[in-house]
């Protein structure tokens, strides 16, 4: 680790692996079963590969002490690319780079390939002043983005309330948006289908009914039924696809068994087979009342498949379970006449260079307002009935 200490009660250092922190502490410093910020995701993460620096994630985070006790951590990495981020920033690099300017290094303070609201900054409940904790820890990662050479500092995906803390330190204010499910106490899902209008309650069994028409079968795996042979079904669905959408996936093999040794209690898999063969599966989390959608993939096309492995049957679990919320990822308007209803996401952005910095910060005034009037739009095109 790197130590530097800083004019406060509290002193910083840097570690470049996840593995210099104890797992005891790092979850004692969240104090929550979020699954993607807990130590064993990041460390799967780490040991398998998929976030290394030689795949542009180089472990940069920090670890805040109070004395010789560790009182608060941030998951950063360095970065050479934006690749995925789901916060996109392509075009701000773009711009620096035509005006002589160079964009990476950058700092990015979040889960790597996970766009899911989350703390990022994971505070001991022990501190008996939280918020001069997290100054500390936001002020010692800028100043590493200036020793670092770095062009600037990304939080994505903090909860609202760290966004609004973030600014409050300079940083920039971005929001973007998600499709998210909410249960209002439904007893089925014939009952959440009540809800919506007439013509769509009928496109929704209608798809139901097709998704498994040509001899599919879907089950829902957690825990110890789900299996090494799943992990080979899965990865196989799950690199097709990726290679269909975006190329190489960002996750390798090992990174699955891995989260399947260490935090199977709170990984549902739900596969859907024909003729007794697997064909697909989407990969959820559990945590904080919530069930995150993250991976789906498959060999074989059926229409509305996808719908319900993904979305209905993700819904089927969060009502028996009495689950009070669904995050479904990123991206996807088709989410929407499905009962998911647009919801804000938050992202805060330093930048060193005094003129991008001014026009990213100008560029934002605005998409904040076309995010707002966005999700005012989609509101009205919701499935539901009209009150």
């Amino acid at each position: 680790m790197q130590d530097t200490p800083l004019k406060s009660q509290f002193t910083v250092q840097v570690a470049d692996s996840i593995t210099d922190i104890p797992e005891n502490t790092w979850n004692h410093c969240l104090n929550s079963n979020h699954p993607f910020m807990l130590f064993n995701f990041l460390l799967s993460l780490e040991e398998s590969g998929s976030a290394i620096s030689e795949t542009g994630w180089r472990a940069q985070h920090l670890v805040l002490y109070s004395g010789t006790n560790i009182v608060g951590t941030m998951p950063m990495y360095l970065k050479e690319h934006s690749a995925g981020e789901y916060v996109f920033d392509h075009g701000w690099a773009d711009a620096f780079h035509r005006a002589g300017g160079r964009y990476y290094p950058k700092l990015q303070v979040s889960v790597p390939f996970t766009p899911a609201t989350g703390p990022r900054l994971l505070i001991s409940p022990n501190v008996d002043k939280p918020e001069i904790a997290r100054k500390a820890l936001i002020l010692k990662a800028i100043e590493h983005c200036q020793n670092m050479g770095a062009s600037s500092l990304h939080i994505t995906f903090p909860t609202r309330e760290e966004w609004n803390n973030f600014s409050e330190l300079g940083m920039l204010k971005r929001t973007g948006i998600q499709f998210h499910w909410f249960n209002q106490g439904y007893e089925n899902f014939e009952e959440f289908l009540s809800t919506f209008s007439s013509s769509k309650r009928k496109q929704i069994r209608k798809e139901r009914r097709k998704a498994i028409i040509n001899d599919i079968k879907i089950s829902t795996l957690c825990g110890d039924s789900i299996k090494e042979h799943h992990w080979d079904s899965f990865y196989t669905f799950y690199k097709n696809t990726g290679q269909r959408k975006w190329g190489i996936p960002y996750l390798n093999r090992d990174f699955f068994s891995l989260l399947g040794n260490r935090m199977a209690d709170q990984i549902i898999l739900i596969v859907a087979e024909r003729a007794g063969k697997p064909i697909g599966a989407a990969l959820n989390f559990l945590g904080n009342n919530t069930l995150y959608g993250r991976n789906w993939g498959c060999i074989e096309d059926h229409k509305f498949l996808h719908f319900e492995v993904c979305y209905y049957q993700a819904i089927d679990f969060a009502i028996t379970n009495k689950i009070n919320k669904i995050e479904a990822g990123a991206q996807g308007g088709h989410k929407l006449s499905r009962g998911y209803i647009p919801t804000t996401t938050y992202s805060s952005h330093w930048i060193a260079h005094p003129g991008l910095r001014q026009a990213v910060s100008e560029y934002l005034t605005n998409e904040v307002t076309n995010v707002d009037r966005e999700i005012k739009i989609l509101e009205k095109h919701s499935p539901f009935k009209r009150v």
